[in-house]
């Protein structure tokens, strides 16, 4: 297990540093004497400092990648206690399945199924072979960084733990022998107790009384001597893998996801296609090449795809040869084998119901999966830019 602490002090990568920083801001948000840092400062600062793949964008399981180890980052308030239960779920989408829950065994193992899927997707998509927590604890005038385990819930050793949490106390309570885990019914949200170690390493946080002042003070800063590497900011679209009929999300059992299902020739169980709704053309008409002209299309693991746009009014997006999109989406990210139809059950179990297709330069570009719910929201956005 990688202690950062250490490593930052070793190598003089300034990320004690920076948090501090950020923590003398606090009085910006906050009048407690603890530090506030929040989570996505601690997210940005920790894949600067340590040159981490930043993987919060995608929403993925993991927040960060360092070579092939997932790190999950967490900053919390440790004042007067030493542990904290923290969020490390959500699983609004399953919330029908989980009602359909009556027994509290029945209903903590289905939680660590859908715990433990998604951790194995993030692996194989991202490439982790281990992984584990950095986290940041936040006392008075004080900042304490420790590292601990990122496992899977053990399923064999479940214990319902009735005297913390019951269904009538809108909770439920379980263990795995290894962590005590909370599931919230109202927020269908499930939680793990993280403990704060006696021998963590500390640092000093001192909180700016005024740090209005300081932010004053920024427009004095001559930047013509200082050398800043401005990153370009990319254009991305979400692409669904769904439809919608009636108002309720499916899966073409004919098309798309299941292209090699579709009625007359015999086809490949590997002819698929990502559909490219008319919103999304609409809206950026020349993010892609023009129709069957090949371009890069990176996956997260750096595999190179020759792909393309094709059908009428380019309104889907293929490989070439086209089971290379399939082997991808369909068996590595869906774990589906051949012939086996693509559902939206499956979408919903792993938590995933669209891609992000971002263009990195002129005829090169990467695919990921986003979580469930993303293209709805870039569909909400994109509609409301036009009022």
């Amino acid at each position: 297990m990688i202690n950062f602490f250490e490593l930052d002090k070793k190598e003089n990568k300034n990320y004690v540093k920076l948090i501090q920083s950020v923590s003398k801001l606090s009085r910006l948000y906050s009048d407690s004497s603890s530090p506030y840092i929040y989570y996505r400062a601690m997210e940005n600062l920790f894949c600067f400092c340590f040159n981490a793949k930043n993987l919060s964008r995608s929403d993925t399981a993991f927040d960060a990648k360092i070579y092939d180890t997932g790190i999950g980052l967490k900053t919390f308030l440790g004042e007067n206690k030493n542990y904290s239960f923290e969020k490390i779920a959500e699983f609004n989408k399953n919330s029908s399945m989980i009602r359909e829950k009556t027994d509290d065994k029945d209903l903590a193992e289905f939680l660590a199924n859908l715990r433990n899927e998604r951790i194995k997707l993030a692996k194989d998509i991202y490439g982790i072979s281990q992984s584990q927590y950095h986290i940041i604890a936040r006392r008075k005038n004080l900042l304490l960084f420790f590292e601990t385990d990122y496992d899977e819930i053990d399923i064999s050793n479940l214990r319902i733990e009735k005297e913390k949490g019951s269904k009538n106390e809108k909770s439920l309570d379980f263990t795995d022998g290894n962590h005590l885990y909370k599931f919230n019914f109202s927020k269908s949200t499930l939680f793990r107790k993280f403990d704060i170690p006696q021998n963590c390493h500390t640092a000093e946080a001192v909180i700016f009384e005024n740090p209005a002042k300081l932010l004053l003070s920024i427009d004095e800063i001559d930047y013509d001597k200082i050398s800043i590497e401005s990153e370009q900011k990319l254009e991305y679209v979400i692409l669904p893998l769904y439809t919608v009929k009636n108002k309720i999300k499916i899966v073409q059992e004919r098309s798309a996801l299941n292209q090699w299902n579709a009625c007359g020739r015999k086809r490949d169980p590997n002819e698929v296609y990502i559909a490219i709704p008319a919103l999304v053309r609409n809206h950026f008409p020349n993010f892609f090449p023009e129709r069957d002209i090949p371009f890069i299309l990176k996956t997260p693991l750096g595999e190179v795809l020759n792909a393309k746009v094709c059908q009428d009014n380019n309104k889907a997006l293929m490989t070439n040869p086209n089971k290379a999109l399939s082997n991808w989406l369909l068996r590595d990210v869906l774990k589906l084998k051949e012939f086996e139809l693509a559902s939206i059950s499956k979408l919903e179990f792993l938590g995933i119901d669209s891609v992000i297709v971002t263009k990195e330069k002129e005829g090169e570009y990467s695919i990921d999966v986003q979580s469930w719910g993303s293209y709805e929201k870039f569909a909400e956005k994109l509609n409301a830019d036009e009022i």
